[in-house]
C-alpha cells in the first residue's frame, strides 16, 4: 500500500507541474489512481498515458461533451455501444460494439468516438474495472461493407490500447464476414505489436470458449438478455450533474511538436505562397540551380566507393554518409550500401526514405530495405 501511495504522489507531483504551468485545476487523487492502475503503477507510463489520453481527446474533438444534446445523445442511445451488466470470470468489464448499427453516411467518426469515450469513462469509474481491466467485443455479425470504416476501427483499437485509462485484456472480433479478411490484414499491420497480440478473430460458435455463456448476450449464443438502450438511458439519467474531471485539462492546446527549428529566413505559409507567385516557374528553377551550387553539409565516401558506384543510377545523385539507409549486414557481402536516404517528417525524425528507382541489379536490395525498415507505403514518383 505504501508503494501505491508513493507512486500516486509522484504522478500528481509531475502532473501538478504541468497544470501549474498552464494555470488550470489540479488533478484529483482518484483520477490519478485510474491512470496508474491502467499501467500497473508505473509512474512514467501512467504520465505518458495521461498525455496521450488528453491529446487524443483534443485531436478527435472529444471535449466538453454534452450527453443530453444532439447528435451525441442519439448516438449514446443507438445501442451501437454499451457496457454489459456482468463481468467476465476475472472481474473484467465487457464492452460491446455492434458494427451493423453503424451508418457512416449518417454518423461522423468523431461522434462515435465521443460516445465511446463517454461510456467507457463511466465504466472505469468503477475500481473493480480499473483493477481487472476491460474485454472488448467487436460484433460484426449481420454487418456488411457499408457498415465498416477502416479508419474508425483503427482509431477505436489504438484508443483502447494506448490512449485510455483501462487495462485492455483482449479484443474479440466476432462473426467477421469473408470480405473483412483484407481490411483485417491491413488493420493488423497498422497496430502496435502488443495490441495485435490481444486482437483475435473468433467464430460465433467458438465465442463461448473465450467467455462463459452467462457473460454473453443471447444474440451471441449466450444467456444474457441485452437492453443497451435501457442501460445507456439509465446511465445518462444519473449523469446530468456529472462534471468531467479532466475536461479543463483536455482543452489546453497541443504544443507544436515539429522537429524543425525555423531559421532566420523562414517563411510562414502565406509568405511562401507569395514568394512562389513572385518567382514563377523560371525563378523557382534558377533558385534550385543556386541551391545545388552550395557545398553539401556532409560526405559521400560510401557512395563513391568503387564497388558501390554501380549501385547509383546517376553519378551526381548520391547519398550522404550521415543520412543514408544501411542494409543489415550479411555474411560474405562486401557492402551495406543502397542509394537511399532518411528524411525527417514534420513531427518525426527519419519519418521517410527517399530512394532512386531500383536498377535491375539492385531490385533485391530495394525489397530488403522495404522489409528491414518495415515500410508500409511506397510512392513511385518516376515514370
Amino acid at each position: 500500500m505504501a508503494g501505491l501511495i508513493e507512486a500516486t504522489k509522484q504522478f500528481l507531483e509531475e502532473i501538478t507541474k504541468w497544470t501549474t504551468q498552464h494555470g488550470v485545476s489540479q488533478l484529483s487523487w482518484e483520477v490519478a489512481v485510474k491512470f496508474l492502475m491502467a499501467r500497473k503503477f508505473d509512474v512514467l507510463l501512467a504520465i505518458e498515458l495521461f498525455h496521450s489520453y488528453r491529446e487524443t481527446r483534443l485531436k478527435e474533438g472529444i471535449v466538453k461533451l454534452q450527453p443530453q444534446e444532439e447528435p451525441l445523445h442519439s448516438e449514446l442511445l443507438s445501442g451501437k455501444f454499451t457496457v454489459l451488466s456482468v463481468r467476465d470470470p476475472s472481474g473484467a468489464s465487457i464492452a460491446l460494439y455492434t458494427a451493423k448499427l453503424h451508418r457512416p453516411n449518417k454518423t461522423g467518426n468523431h461522434v462515435v468516438l465521443q460516445a465511446l469515450f463517454y461510456l467507457l469513462d463511466r465504466a472505469v469509474e468503477s475500481f473493480e474495472t480499473q483493477r481487472n481491466g476491460l474485454v472488448f467485443i467487436y460484433d460484426m455479425a449481420g454487418s456488411n461493407y457499408t457498415n465498416f470504416e477502416l479508419d474508425l476501427s483503427k482509431k477505436i483499437l489504438n484508443l483502447l490500447k494506448g490512449a485510455f485509462p483501462a487495462r485492455l485484456k483482449k479484443v474479440l472480433i466476432v462473426g467477421a464476414p469473408v470480405w473483412f479478411r483484407v481490411p483485417y490484414n491491413l488493420l493488423s499491420l497498422l497496430l502496435k505489436e502488443k495490441l495485435r497480440e490481444r486482437v483475435q478473430m473468433v467464430k460465433m460458435s467458438d465465442l463461448h470458449q473465450h467467455l462463459p455463456r452467462d457473460c454473453l448476450p443471447e444474440h451471441l449464443g449466450g444467456l444474457l438478455p441485452l437492453d443497451p438502450h435501457g442501460w445507456n438511458e439509465q446511465l445518462l439519467a444519473g449523469q446530468n450533474a456529472h462534471v468531467d474531471p479532466v475536461d479543463e485539462l483536455v482543452g489546453i492546446p497541443l504544443a507544436d511538436s515539429s522537429v524543425h527549428t525555423p531559421g532566420l529566413e523562414a517563411m510562414c505559409l502565406q509568405e511562401f505562397m507569395a514568394h512562389l507567385g513572385r518567382l514563377q516557374r523560371s525563378g523557382i528553377h534558377l533558385e534550385y540551380v543556386e541551391i545545388r551550387k552550395e557545398q553539401p553539409p556532409g560526405t559521400f565516401h560510401c557512395a563513391l566507393t568503387a564497388y558501390n558506384q554501380e549501385r547509383n543510377r546517376y553519378g551526381d545523385v548520391l547519398c550522404l554518409d550521415q543520412t543514408r539507409v544501411c542494409l543489415k549486414t550479411r555474411q560474405n557481402e562486401r557492402s551495406d550500401y543502397i542509394n537511399a536516404s532518411f528524411m525527417d517528417g514534420y513531427k518525426q525524425k527519419n519519418a521517410y526514405i527517399g530512394t532512386q528507382g531500383p536498377l535491375e541489379k539492385t531490385y533485391g536490395d530495394f525489397w530488403r530495405m522495404v522489409w528491414e525498415q518495415n515500410v508500409l507505403v511506397i510512392v513511385m514518383a518516376t515514370r
